[in-house]
């Protein structure tokens, strides 16, 4: 090549990078173009333009790029650029797929032994993704990152005293972060040390919301000047309301009667389609009043304020208190049970009632295909009742004809908690009814993914919320047959 060419080459090179600095893309990528027309083996002008390409969204284009460049003169900085071209395909496969040339030539890189140990997080294949976010950290013991992640696969695996050793360390770096402080909380209530877990998960997002929304709806009553600390409420009026899911209602309402004893009016504010069955509970509750999320605040009145789910944390509960009232405390309206008796139930069969699904916006994980369940209707020996609702209730199609429907009758929960009173049994994913099961004592097998919730501790069989409830956990990462293999077995013991 010619002096003059490699001068305009720099030249152009200059220029384009310039542009490309700039974020001016338009104006960099033909210059880039004119280099390789001059120079088409420039691995660096490869790459570059790969890099544009992926900052313009063109990502195809941009692998193929990045791979030239490395099929010219490979670069761990090569690497790293095609390494977040795939992640951003959510193409992990071809990143493993160079996983024995980037660990042999590279393996020093913090950045490609972490981006390798991403690959196999996303793959599920928990065992390798643990084995490179070590050799990252062994790298950069300082990478935040690494050891949030690695903390987080601690805690799927149920690691917990390595969990919380990964996310205390992330905690010293960001000590005023929420989010970290949040999930090493939960690390410590999967643990079952509540007494270090209750602090931190005052740090959730979900409560900060739920305040927000309360301040904006009702700015005279609730403040932050008047939020519940604790302290002496004996003369005052409080306002309880939710936040989360159904089931977090359900299961922390258990701790409204201890709330009860300790003030003078508790009202409740809750949304509309669970407000039913928490006033027809209200007397045993403690509640007094019953506020519905769809009637104007104007009505609500109260000296102080907190959310459902900061009550054991609040109310100093130590070690099992944590888990009072166990043994049931929601009943049901026995009118109602005995008009969906005649109506569904009125037959001399072992009465199950199952459900696969439930809100799909927060977690995946927790849905059962539902055709799995034919393996229990197809044994022969009960009724089944589908209990699913809404969203995935059309899956029924998929499952035996002799299931009876009953969740497209399902509107409010007073109406669920009526038909479980007529079942002898509840089979299903990690969701409310679950809770509901549970908080009436009925008995309910709960099916949990391999990454279980931290309120479902790392235990399998008894559980410690609720008497009635009996866990069943995957042996792997989306195998939901290992878990209908247990029910089965639960229901046809060997001889």
């Amino acid at each position: 090549m010619e002096d003059t060419d490699k001068k305009q080459i720099e030249l152009l090179i200059s220029k384009g990078f310039d542009f490309h600095q700039q974020g001016l893309l338009d104006d960099a990528e033909p210059l880039y173009t004119e280099v390789l027309r001059l120079d088409d083996k420039n691995a660096e002008t490869y790459n570059l333009i790969g890099v544009l390409k992926l900052q313009k969204g063109e990502v195809d284009e941009a692998i193929e790029y990045m791979m030239k460049a490395i099929s010219i003169m490979p670069t761990n900085y090569f690497y790293e650029t095609l390494f977040q071209a795939l992640i951003r395909k959510e193409d992990f496969q071809s990143i493993i797929g160079y996983e024995h040339t980037v660990n042999t030539l590279y393996g020093k890189s913090f950045e490609l032994m972490f981006d390798i140990a991403f690959a196999y997080k996303r793959l599920n294949n928990t065992q390798k993704a643990l084995k490179y976010y070590e050799k990252a950290l062994e790298i950069n013991p300082s990478s935040y990152e690494g050891w949030y992640n690695i903390g987080n696969l601690y805690n799927i695996e149920g690691r917990m005293e390595e969990a919380i050793s990964a996310m205390k360390i992330c905690y010293k770096m960001k000590p005023n972060d929420a989010e970290t402080a949040y999930y090493l909380g939960i690390d410590y209530l999967k643990a079952k040390d509540y007494t270090k877990g209750l602090p931190l998960f005052e740090k959730r997002i979900s409560k900060a919301v739920a305040v927000e929304s309360q301040k904006k709806t009702s700015p005279d009553i609730v403040r932050d000047d008047n939020e519940w600390t604790g302290n002496n409420i004996k003369n005052k009026d409080i306002l309880i309301y939710t936040e989360g899911g159904f089931g977090d209602t359900i299961m922390f309402a258990r701790y409204l009667p201890l709330v009860a004893e300790r003030c003078r009016k508790l009202t409740f504010l809750c949304p509309k389609n669970i407000a039913p069955l928490f006033e027809l509970n209200k007397k045993h509750l403690g509640i007094d009043t019953i506020i519905d999320t769809f009637i104007p605040n104007t009505k609500l009145e109260a000296d102080v304020h907190t959310s459902l789910l900061s009550l054991p944390y609040l109310l100093d509960l130590k070690k099992d208190d944590i888990f009072v009232s166990s043994e049931g405390y929601i009943v049901p309206d026995m009118e109602l049970v005995e008009e969906l008796r005649q109506k569904y139930f009125d037959n001399e069969k072992i009465k199950v009632g199952i459900k696969w699904q439930g809100n799909t916006s927060f977690d995946t994980q927790r849905v059962i295909p539902a055709e799995y369940f034919n393996q229990l209707i197809d044994l022969g020996n009960a009724q089944y009742y589908s209990f699913q609702t809404f969203d995935g209730s059309e899956d029924i199609t998929k499952l035996n004809p002799q299931i009876i429907d009953i969740g497209q009758d399902l509107v409010n929960f007073d109406q669920t908690a009526a038909a479980l009173r007529n079942l002898d049994l509840v089979i299903c994913n990690d969701t409310s009814l679950a809770h509901l099961a549970g908080a009436m004592k009925i008995p309910c097998w709960i099916m949990l993914p391999y990454d279980t919730n931290w309120r479902w501790h790392n235990t399998t069989g008894k559980c410690d919320w609720y008497d009635s409830v009996k866990l069943f956990r995957q042996k792997g990462i989306d195998d939901w047959q290992s878990v209908f293999d247990q029910i089965i077995q639960e229901m046809i013991p060997e001889e």
